[in-house]
Order: structure tokens, then sequence, then C-alpha cells
């Protein structure tokens, strides 16, 4: 199993709206994303969170999945609204 952890620091340009639909675009890659085996995201609740607002986990069969993935059109559609939102952070790993 390969996993995929994110969190983002919205910039102050990002909209509540804009918000939301990060929230709702990276959950619906569920069912449509060969290889995605999980998706947890939420809102960060943590004080000691550092200003990072938006937390997930994704779990995939293997590391190939999860490159897959990362150039999946889907994928690559959420990144060319998203990046220049966000400042983020990623760690992954197999397990």
């Amino acid at each position: 199993m390969f996993i995929h952890m994110f969190a983002f620091r919205w910039k102050p340009e990002a909209s509540q709206a804009q918000k939301d639909r990060a929230l709702a675009d990276i959950q619906a890659f569920q069912g449509r994303i060969a290889g995605l085996i999980e998706t947890a995201l939420g809102v960060n609740q943590s004080p000691r969170g550092g200003g990072y607002a938006l937390g997930g986990v994704m779990k995939f069969a293997d590391q190939a999945a999860f490159e897959a993935y990362s150039d999946a059109p889907e994928h690559q559609a959420l990144l060319s609204w998203l990046v220049p939102l966000i400042e983020a952070i990623e760690i992954d790993f197999t397990v």
C-alpha cells in the first residue's frame, strides 16, 4: 500500500467557495481513480497546525497507482486552479 498525505495553507485570496470546491473535488476522486483505495479529508482542528487548514490522506494500492493518479486528467484539472491558492506540504510513503 502507498500513502499520500497532504495539507494546505490557503492564500488570502482563496474564497470559501474555492475551499469548498477543493474539498468536493478531492473527495470525488474516490471511485474514479484506479488504485485509489481510500480518501480521508477534513478541515484541521489542531491549534498546532502551523496554519495548515485542510489535510488529507489517500491510500493507493501501490506506488504505481499513486504515480498514475498524479498524471490523471482529473488530478491535473484540480491542480490547474488550486495550486495558485495554496501552500502545500506532502508526505508519501510505502506501508
